[in-house]
C-alpha cells in the first residue's frame, strides 16, 4: 500500500519511472501508466494494482494496455490480498474504483490497427484518468481524453510535469 497522502503528482512520477524504462523508437512514444485502486474501506488507502509501459509486453503495446492486461492476469487470491485477506473484491469492482495515471493522453487511434489504449479503459469502466500531458500530433490527431469524458470517465490534467512527460515521450525521436 501507499501512504494516503499519495497525490496526483506522486503517481504520476511513478508513471514518468515506467517511462524511462521504454526502449526509445522514432516512430512512437515512450509512455507510462499506473493503475491506482481505492477501495471503499475505513483505510482507503491507495494500492497500486499495476503498472506499465510502452512496449512492454510483446506486439507493440501501450502502456495502459499493458498495466490493464497486468491486474487481468491477478488471480483472486492475488487481488484480495492487495486490499485484506478478509475482503471479498473482484476485478470488475476493482477496476470502477481504479484511477489512472499516465503520461501522454491514452491514444484514440493505432495506426498498427490494434485496439486504442482509450477503449480498453472505457471497456474496463476506470474511474478517472489522470493525464501529464495532451499527445502531440506528431503522428496522430489524438481524441482519447475527449473519448474518456464522453464514456462518463472523470478525466485530469496534471499541471507542472508537462515538459518532463513530453521530454520522456519523445527520447529516440528526430528533432527537427
Amino acid at each position: 500500500m501507499v501512504s494516503e497522502s499519495a497525490g496526483p503528482l506522486y503517481f504520476l512520477r511513478l508513471a514518468l519511472d515506467e517511462a524511462e524504462k521504454c526502449i526509445p523508437t522514432p516512430t512512437a512514444f515512450c509512455v507510462g501508466c499506473v493503475l491506482v485502486a481505492r477501495w471503499p474501506s475505513a483505510s482507503d488507502k491507495p494500492v497500486v494494482l499495476a503498472t506499465g509501459y510502452s512496449r512492454e509486453l510483446p506486439g507493440n503495446t501501450h502502456a495502459e494496455a499493458n498495466a490493464l492486461s497486468k491486474v487481468a492476469a491477478l488471480s483472486q487470491t492475488e487481488i484480495s490480498a492487495l486490499f485484506s485477506p478478509s475482503s471479498s473484491v473482484d476485478l470488475g469492482s476493482i477496476l470502477t474504483h481504479t484511477d489512472v495515471y499516465t503520461t501522454m493522453e491514452p491514444c484514440s487511434v493505432r495506426t498498427s490497427g490494434l485496439s486504442p489504449c482509450a477503449d480498453a479503459l472505457i471497456k474496463a469502466k476506470v474511474k478517472r484518468c489522470f493525464i501529464g500531458v495532451g499527445e502531440p500530433d506528431d503522428f496522430v490527431n489524438c481524441e482519447g481524453a475527449q473519448k474518456l469524458k464522453d464514456a462518463g470517465i472523470e478525466v485530469v490534467w496534471i499541471n507542472g510535469l508537462e515538459q518532463e512527460c513530453l521530454r520522456v515521450a519523445r527520447r529516440g525521436h528526430q528533432i527537427v
